[in-house]
């Protein structure tokens, strides 16, 4: 019979006792008490997932390690997810405009009502539950007014239903489409259909996390995105799907094919190069990121 687990046993600690246990623990503090002001900013715990990167062993430092280091790599965390959720934002309404043309001119504006229009595996029924809860929920203006004027509600002209869909349920339309509808929107940025629905689905994750300001730099991902064909994409130019690296590549990829907003991505790039040129003080800190040291290289970038 297994014994039952330990219970909690951790105290709470006051700020300085917080510097003064990462001092114990090899961290190099020049200033005790910035740090801890930056500590009644940053949650410790908060805090101590970025530690793990400078860590030789479970709760001690590399020598050398300062607070600063720490701090840093916060910084960059804090940069790089602002930068991921711009991206994001930008490939998710190009991505719903793209839904809402296709479909709407395939299907008509409610075709997305006609369980016959998807893959006949598809939950269908239970995809529009989905949907209609989420148009009641909604509080948009265009919602109220049609409501008001038109028989069709709970459903809306698939040009409307694009702007309350959330991101989750839009995927899950995609997974459900036909091969001829995944494979016209997919087309639009130059992805194989397969490989599009994990993409997608990988975004909404990431953008999930971005949302709650958790740790990217050198997080492994649970949602992993199936990468485009073509030699750049393989090692040793992509190391893996698993981490930071091929993420900013595929959002490059599909800022790059919006003809719309080339100037943003150009920018978006070069921001992006800026902070990917001093990454967090540890040798492996590429590594972590998934990124080859030859990483700016890659013809993906032009």
């Amino acid at each position: 019979m297994s014994q039952p687990p330990p219970s909690y046993t951790k105290p709470w600690l006051p700020y300085a006792e917080q510097v003064a246990q990462l001092v114990a623990r090899g961290l190099v503090v020049a200033d005790p008490k910035a740090a801890e002001t930056f500590l009644k900013h940053v949650n410790y715990f908060r805090l101590s997932g970025y530690c793990l990167a400078f860590e030789q062993t479970r709760h001690q430092f590399l020598p050398g390690i300062a607070f600063e280091d720490i701090r840093a790599a916060y910084q960059f965390d804090l940069t790089l997810r602002d930068l991921l959720t711009e991206a994001l934002e930008v490939v998710e309404i190009d991505l719903r405009t793209c839904f809402a043309h296709h479909f709407g001119q395939s299907h008509g504006a409610f075709g997305h009502t006609d369980p016959t229009k998807f893959f006949h595996r598809f939950e269908h029924a239970d995809w529009m539950i989905r949907l209609h809860d989420e148009v009641e929920r909604s509080s948009e203006l265009f919602v109220e007014h049609f409501r008001n004027g038109y028989a069709e509600y709970p459903d809306l002209p698939i040009w409307m239903l694009m702007e309350i869909m959330s991101f989750g349920t839009l995927t899950r339309m995609y997974r459900g489409m036909e091969r001829a509808d995944q494979k016209a929107i997919a087309g639009r940025y130059g992805i194989q259909p397969a490989d599009f629905g994990t993409i997608i689905l990988h975004f909404v994750y990431v953008r999930n996390l971005c949302a709650h300001h958790a740790r990217l730099w050198d997080r492994v991902w649970d949602v992993k995105a199936s990468l485009p064909r073509g030699q750049f994409w393989q090692p040793p130019h992509v190391p893996g799907n698993d981490r930071l690296y091929s993420t900013l590549l595929l959002l490059y990829r599909f800022l790059k094919w919006c003809p719309a907003i080339g100037t943003f991505a150009s920018d978006w790039r070069a921001r992006l190069h800026g902070l990917l040129d001093a990454p967090p003080n540890v040798p492996t800190a590429l590594a972590k990121m998934g990124m080859p040291a030859t990483w700016k290289n890659n013809l993906e970038w032009r």
